[in-house]
């Protein structure tokens, strides 16, 4: 029901077509280079099928947030560009000003293997502020318009919202079908038992999905940071770990919501702690109680073996956020262990996105998960029930009753 009257890239002839195709290349560049390409990567299929169709394409993806103009180098898609042209074997050209003519003086001249990609969207303040008047001087150049961008379809922005509200033809790219029918799954008729693993360090990120799927999920598995304001709010000292500190109270009415639906919660019973987040930092286990002084930085073997035992019996499983602070290499063992235990499951496994998706990709088990969503913030959103923009302005519009 959720893609309902909605367009695929499929559904056009494209042809010869100017066909605007919004991504999430929004990838992490340190010094001019890229650390992780897989945004990139996930992009390719509507991509090449664009190109495989002889389409005229026009690329479009923000970076970041670039504050003002000194931001430009910082921000630039210049390396993305250069990806995208090894990746495809095709030229990729880099357009500075999307609003504007050079774009449609280029579509007029372009080859075969040729395509365009815009300079970083968020350069234009109008971008987002949702203007119309940027829309109006992109769609100038436009035929076709297909959103792929998952990841910033939860934001009311230009390219993902006001642009397709004027184009007469539009529709999703294949990454945005994956995404929605994958979470699809998630929400409508997830395999049992349905476990939803949650972690990373916010408890406010958490709760709409939390209670929107309240009745669905058969047991919640909480670690990460999230735990330490669980363990909190049962009164448990957690030392110095970083908590939410005007949380503890939902996080308690949260425990007793659970636990009326007689809702299985399982919580570390065991942690990695330190005195100071640092990664040669001194470490060593501790019991459920985290002493005065030291912070948790991981779930301790207990707890993997714990959480281990409990999704090895799912049919579903949800994650979202890491177990530890897994950039640090003394602390990934819980999430990496996670991530295996879920590689060599049967269950339907959808990572949110995120840094839940950084820490699945650093584990080596990507590649063994059933889905890997590519946006953080929009899945989360999605999975509690909200109605993202970028889908919506896909949509067909309502007619009217009729006179």
């Amino acid at each position: 029901m959720s893609l309902a009257g909605i367009k695929s890239i499929e559904d056009f002839e494209l042809k010869d077509q100017r066909v605007f195709i919004r991504l999430d290349l929004n990838v992490p560049i340190k010094n001019g280079v890229i650390t992780d390409d897989t945004r990139i990567r996930a992009a390719l299929p509507t991509v090449k099928y664009a190109l495989d169709h002889k389409a005229k394409i026009i690329l479009c993806s923000h970076l970041g947030r670039p504050k003002n103009s000194e931001d430009r180098k910082d921000f630039s898609l210049e390396p993305v560009a250069d990806r995208l042209s090894e990746l495809l074997d095709a030229e990729v050209q880099l357009v500075e000003e999307p609003g504007s003519d050079t774009p449609k003086a280029l579509l007029s001249g372009i080859h075969r293997r040729q395509l365009i990609l815009l300079e970083n969207i968020r350069f234009d303040p109008g971008e987002e502020k949702n203007s119309m008047e940027l829309a109006n001087k992109i769609a100038s150049y436009v035929d076709i318009y297909i959103n792929d961008a998952f990841g910033a379809s939860h934001r009311a922005h230009a390219t993902i919202v006001a642009l397709p509200s004027i184009i007469k033809k539009k529709g999703l790219g294949f990454l945005m079908k994956k995404e929605i029918e994958m979470l699809d799954k998630v929400l409508i008729e997830p395999a049992k038992p349905f476990c939803a693993l949650m972690g990373g360090s916010k408890v406010s990120d958490k709760i709409g999905v939390i209670e929107h799927l309240l009745e669905k999920i058969d047991t919640f598995v909480i670690g990460g940071a999230m735990a330490y304001t669980f363990l909190a709010a049962q009164n448990i000292s957690v030392g110095s770990s970083k908590i939410e500190k005007d949380k503890i109270s939902l996080a308690k009415e949260l425990l007793g919501r659970l636990d009326a639906r007689k809702k299985k919660i399982l919580l570390p019973v065991d942690h990695v702690i330190v005195e100071r987040l640092e990664k040669d930092a001194p470490s060593k286990i501790c019991d459920v109680a985290i002493p005065a002084g030291f912070m948790g930085v991981d779930i301790g073997p207990k707890t993997i073996e714990l959480f281990s035992q409990e999704l090895k019996k799912a049919g579903t499983v949800f994650w979202n956020g890491p177990m530890g602070v897994f950039e640090m290499p003394p602390f990934s063992k819980g999430s990496f262990k996670i991530a295996e235990v879920l590689a060599d499951s049967t269950a339907v496994t959808v990572v949110g996105g995120g840094d839940s998706a950084a820490a699945v990709n650093a584990s080596g088990f990507a590649n063994k998960m059933t889905h890997i969503s590519t946006g953080g913030g929009a899945s989360l959103e999605y999975l509690q029930g909200d109605k993202l923009p970028g889908i919506e302005a896909l949509r067909p519009p309502q007619r009217g009753p009729q006179k």
